[in-house]
């Protein structure tokens, strides 16, 4: 997406809500020592690591800032702005967006990706697999997360006020056992497994945690399944300029 987007060495780039940086250093390393990066994110945690991750593979272009995007405010322009699954998880995602591409100067890139989870899916059906899924897309409603935000985009750009995106989709899909979607569901349920419990969604017990991601892989051999994991959805436009 970057780099079809138009990401090339020297530009500046923002991306916004970064986490621990996987998108930021990857668009580091595009733009190379004569651009810059800033990431930005309002967990300091994920911060911390971000910021270990860049020395770590010495990329001084880029750094990290703790802000949450309804406050974030800078005096610096950038050629880009750039986000992977945060306008999900926010109120009023065209809002934040509108604000945040003032900071892009005319004819810069505006690129986010974004997942549509209520596109995944099990064939054939499967009673566990498809308990899983359900418990997820309830718990990702409960805590107010958009999830289909990818299918969103294109109206979400229009509405900031930006051109029309250009866009792709794109989603895994296989079987066990070349493909081990067993262990990504298990591995989201797992961490989702806090906030499930709080929303009164599951239990640890009630899922037998432990097991999950065998007893997946055991229904999806018995039918001969095929999992197509939630799509991935790019949009990418240049600003008025």
């Amino acid at each position: 997406l970057l780099r079809r987007a138009g990401i090339r060495q020297g530009m500046r780039v923002l991306d916004v809500g970064c986490g621990s940086g996987c998108v930021s250093l990857l668009a580091a390393r595009l733009v190379g020592p004569t651009g810059a990066v800033v990431g930005v994110d309002r967990s300091p945690q994920a911060l911390a690591l971000a910021r270990s991750r860049g020395v770590e593979e010495n990329l001084r272009q880029v750094e990290f800032v703790e802000a949450d995007l309804a406050d974030f405010e800078c005096n610096d322009t950038f050629d880009a702005l750039i986000g992977r699954f945060v306008l999900m998880f926010l109120p009023n995602p065209s809002a934040i967006l509108r604000k945040l591409s003032r900071y892009v100067h005319k004819g810069g890139v505006v690129a986010f990706q974004e997942m549509d989870i209520a596109a995944a899916r099990i064939v054939p059906d499967m009673p566990l697999w498809q308990e899983c899924g359900e418990r997820i897309r309830e718990t990702f409603q409960r805590a107010s997360v958009d999830i289909q935000m990818g299918a969103k985009l294109h109206a979400t750009f229009l509405h900031a006020g930006l051109p029309q995106p250009q866009m792709q989709l794109q989603a895994k899909v296989g079987g066990v056992p070349n493909f081990p979607a067993h262990e990504y569901i298990a591995d989201i349920v797992s961490s989702l497994l806090p906030m499930m419990e709080r929303f009164g969604v599951a239990s640890a017990a009630t899922l037998e945690i432990g097991t999950l991601a065998v007893r997946l892989r055991e229904e999806m051999i018995s039918r001969d399944g095929v999992m197509i994991l939630p799509s991935l959805i790019d949009a990418w436009v240049r600003t008025p300029g």
